[in-house]
């Protein structure tokens, strides 16, 4: 074959190739046209001479968006990341976000664009021109439109099929079966009043519903700050420090709520409003104003609906822990590690990991902890930020597999001589949450390291 011939060769088939996308692009677009006319139709059928088609109402559901050509579309991205199965349990879900300001319009907003089937969107209050900075989707048209409504509004116009639920109320004990009936999945709280927060906490605490908290997002600028972490561990932020001490004095509840906050100390401070009486004051709720950072709030909607969206496709991740341990701690650890196997098995043949697997196993999969706190520490052990591990040490979770990354746990000396003792064998079938929690973290290595 000629030089020419091959150039002429390849000439067509690049041109085929790019005949065959932009084919591809024309059926894809009219497609997507064809549904647009239907659905202008069906809103404004005076400014349409369109024959009469069938369209699909709004709230009609996600739970078969892989049998419509659209659905299927508008959802390819997230398909490819949780497949197929993932992500219908996210269409399948149904998720209530109470406070629907900076932080939950976002959260609310994502949650819609990835797929939840179900949103109920609860809030008292009504747009204002001051909140656009940090409001998701409102426009000016909107102010002085319920908040709730706004975003269903909005939603509609986005994804039609979702089924959403706007509710003009505050949560209060009173209203619980009113806005937290039906099953929810998962709730996500956004309320910015300690008064209201703890009771809607606690009682998602009760009624067996996960729920995510969001701490304050005003006067913070730097986003890689941000954290998610058990509220027993959230000292460093105001309104969750005030929230943790409530929950525990007045409901007995000291872990098991997530929140997603951040470590930046507030740049500015609260604001005093002068003329109290020439605004409307709603009872419980802070006299003052919080200079607020457009972005931060997004950013905290963002994150707590990634949290949300990982959990409900059963693909939870694993948030960077809040603290901070020394090299000469993890140093330690490897040490006593390989004492530790010396005296059990008589060499260190069986240790898999170095000096970068340990502070992996020590910090991001026992978050410093005894594996029997379940992930959250032992009252007395922390100041600030920093962890003690005096007392601790890795061991083999299964004496007959390898000291490798995904069968290593970290317990106290008393803790580890006992199970050593007892061996894995004895918590192999139990159910208990100390079992089921070493269970789940090993799993979330493997898959992390691709074991799986």
């Amino acid at each position: 074959m000629t030089q020419n011939s091959l150039f002429l060769l390849c000439i067509g088939g690049a041109a085929g190739a790019a005949a065959a996308c932009a084919a591809l692009h024309v059926m894809q677009r009219r497609l997507w046209n064809s549904r647009s006319r239907q659905y202008d139709q069906a809103i404004h059928p005076q400014e349409s001479s369109l024959s009469p088609v069938v369209v699909p109402k709004s709230g009609t559901g996600l739970h078969n968006f892989h049998e419509d050509e659209i659905l299927a579309e508008q959802f390819t991205r997230n398909v490819q990341f949780f497949g197929q199965q993932g992500q219908i349990k996210v269409a399948n879900a149904f998720v209530v976000v109470i406070g629907l300001g900076g932080v939950g319009s976002h959260a609310a907003h994502m949650l819609l664009r990835s797929g939840v089937g179900k949103l109920r969107l609860v809030d008292f209050d009504q747009v204002s021109v001051s909140s656009l900075n940090r409001h998701a989707v409102a426009t000016r048209q909107d102010v002085g439109m319920s908040k709730a409504q706004c975003l269903k509004d909005h939603f509609l116009k986005i994804l039609p099929e979702a089924e959403v639920e706007a509710i003009n109320a505050m949560y209060t004990e009173a209203a619980e079966d009113q806005l937290l009936g039906g099953k929810p999945d998962f709730v996500m709280d956004a309320i910015d009043n300690i008064d209201t927060k703890v009771a809607l906490l606690a009682a998602c605490h009760r009624r067996g519903i996960p729920v995510l908290s969001s701490a304050g997002a005003g006067s913070r600028a730097d986003p890689t700050r941000l954290r998610i972490a058990d509220i027993a561990e959230c000292s460093s932020d105001k309104l969750s420090r005030s929230v943790r001490h409530r929950l525990r004095r007045e409901h007995n509840i000291t872990r098991g709520i997530q929140v997603v906050l951040s470590l930046e100390k507030p740049r500015v401070k609260l604001l005093h409003i002068d003329n109290p009486s020439d605004y409307q004051i709603v009872p419980g709720f802070r006299v003052g104003i919080v200079p607020v950072l457009g972005t931060m709030p997004s950013i905290f909607g963002m994150a707590a609906a990634s949290h949300i969206l990982c959990q409900l496709a059963e693909q939870p991740f694993n948030p960077e822990p809040i603290m901070e341990i020394t090299v000469p701690q993890y140093e330690t650890q490897v040490s006593r590690l390989l004492e530790r196997e010396e005296t059990r098995f008589g060499n260190t043949d069986g240790v898999t990991v170095d000096y970068d697997d340990v502070v992996y196993v020590v910090r991001d999969v026992w978050r410093g902890v005894s594996a029997h706190a379940l992930g959250v520490q032992e009252p007395g052990l922390q100041r600030g930020f920093n962890r003690s591990t005096a007392r601790l040490v890795l061991t083999r979770w299964d004496a007959s597999k390898p000291a490798g990354v995904d069968n290593l746990v970290l317990m106290t000396f008393e803790q580890a001589d006992q199970h050593d003792e007892g061996g894995a064998a004895a918590h192999q079938h139990t159910t208990d949450a100390y079992s089921s929690y070493v269970r789940q973290r090993l799993e979330l290595v493997r898959t992390e390291y691709g074991f799986t």
